[in-house]
């Protein structure tokens, strides 16, 4: 089984990289002339999806403009948060809300993805499916990190992730999730550590190891030593 549909959170504010992220939202921002939201859409079309739902708040128009006139070869449909934002929770779960899918590749666009990720994450697919879970999370090493102030989010066993370990695993941005996951919670501002938490107590959040060196968009001095690497 291949998941059909992606979501793409595009909504915050990337305070932490301001003041270029006043004017300019965080997914448009440029390493090396591509923008991470380019980026992120062209892993996904490599990985066969068939459908893209992206949602947005600030800046929101930039990134309407932006997706129109790229024109990607595949089907990508905008929802905006409405008028407060949703935060990462509430905002997956507006995206869920305008589709009849089940499964969902779910990225964040200020990691910078590339065509090394693809095999891992066909693969990540593949054991969610096998296995029949309702959540994967996608997580590296911090060693592989190249910003070596980043703390660890899990310790990892087992395929299961956990808060009780050494926490020297970070999540990468990217997870499967199942729309079931979200039936007791309401289209509003909430975080998606919220349903990890839940997860975590019962021992049921899964992790699938990324091997790739870890780029991550984490402030202005990152970026800086990035954006022509």
């Amino acid at each position: 089984m291949k998941i059909k549909t992606a979501l793409i959170l595009c909504a915050g504010f990337g305070k932490r990289l301001n003041p270029l992220t006043s004017s300019i939202p965080k997914p448009l921002l440029k390493i090396n002339n591509i923008t991470m939201l380019e980026n992120c859409i062209n892993v996904i079309i490599r990985l066969g999806v068939n459908k893209i739902l992206l949602n947005t708040f600030h800046l929101s128009n930039q990134i309407i403009d932006f997706i129109k006139d790229k024109n990607f070869s595949i089907d990508i449909e905008i929802f905006e948060d409405g008028k407060e934002i949703l935060n990462t929770g509430g905002g997956i779960l507006n995206l869920m809300s305008n589709s009849q899918d089940d499964d969902y590749l779910i990225f964040n666009p200020d990691t910078l993805w590339n065509e090394h990720y693809v095999s891992e994450i066909n693969k990540m697919q593949s054991l969610y499916f096998s296995n029949q879970l309702s959540n994967m999370l996608l997580v590296v090493n911090k060693d592989l990190s190249y910003d070596k102030n980043l703390n660890g989010d899990f310790g990892f066993k087992n395929n299961l992730l956990n808060k009780n370990l050494n926490k020297n695993f970070i999540y990468t941005g990217c997870q499967i999730l199942n729309k079931d996951l979200f039936n007791k919670y309401g289209v509003k501002n909430f975080s998606i550590s919220e349903v990890w938490n839940e997860l975590l107590k019962k021992d049921k959040l899964n992790g699938f190891e990324s091997f790739n060196k870890f780029y991550h968009l984490t402030n202005l001095e990152i970026f800086k030593k990035l954006k022509d690497f």
